[in-house]
């Protein structure tokens, strides 16, 4: 019986992947009552609930006490989709993730300056300014930064980069901190001639700006403690 119950539900939270589908619901968009999909799908509102349960484990689902269920900021995307939540944050896993931030940064960089929209140019303009503002201003600016890589990402047009981007955003962060904000004046020259070649539609001069950036920041871990 017990089993049979677990098996409606996962086939319900199936159906309900399929209705966020359907309707094209988008990341903060309401979802259906308990009541009205029990309704619409032909089950109890308890076998509805404990599929509704499943689906914010998967981090497809966010609960809301009085407000509702919404569809998550990253749909079906872990917080920490490779484990390094127990890691030892330290050297070693900052050179680890910086070298697959080189394997797929710069492509991701390229595929932006192809692909980018004006109206995603002038939000990395945008983002760019921010960070600038935020360094010049000795504030503390991981945020931005991450924020800015995330832009390049999203301009990229692939959908599957997203779900890179917290490897991007570990990176970025983790990186921030080794480098005791030393790398200042590398981030901002980098961003700009990254926002510049992006801008000319130019993949190539995206895709080697990215890689300096990223070969300066590891050079600098890589280097022996004085």
């Amino acid at each position: 019986m017990g089993n049979d119950i677990k098996s409606l539900s996962a086939a319900v939270e199936e159906r309900i992947i399929q209705i966020i589908k359907e309707n094209e619901l988008q990341p903060g968009d309401r979802l259906d009552t308990e009541m009205e999909l029990a309704r619409r799908l032909g089950v109890g509102r308890g076998t509805v609930r404990e599929a509704i349960k499943g689906l914010v484990s998967r981090n497809i689902l966010v609960v809301r006490q009085g407000s509702g269920t919404f569809l998550a900021p990253r749909p079906g995307v872990a917080d920490d989709p490779l484990g390094l939540t127990f890691a030892k944050q330290d050297r070693r896993l900052a050179l680890d993730l910086l070298d697959v931030r080189l394997i797929l940064e710069p492509e991701i960089a390229a595929m932006a300056a192809d692909r980018a929209t004006e109206q995603e140019i002038r939000r990395l303009e945008g983002q760019c300014a921010k960070v600038e503002r935020f360094i010049r201003g000795e504030r503390p600016y991981q945020q931005e930064d991450v924020e800015f890589h995330r832009c390049i990402a999203l301009a990229s047009h692939n959908q599957v980069v997203g779900t890179l981007v917290p490897v991007i955003h570990s990176s970025a962060s983790l990186n921030i901190d080794l480098t005791r904000n030393e790398l200042k004046e590398n981030t901002l020259r980098c961003h700009r001639e990254l926002v510049n070649a992006i801008r000319r539609h130019d993949p190539q001069g995206a895709r080697y700006t990215m890689i300096l950036h990223l070969a300066e920041n590891r050079r600098y871990i890589q280097a022996p403690e004085e």
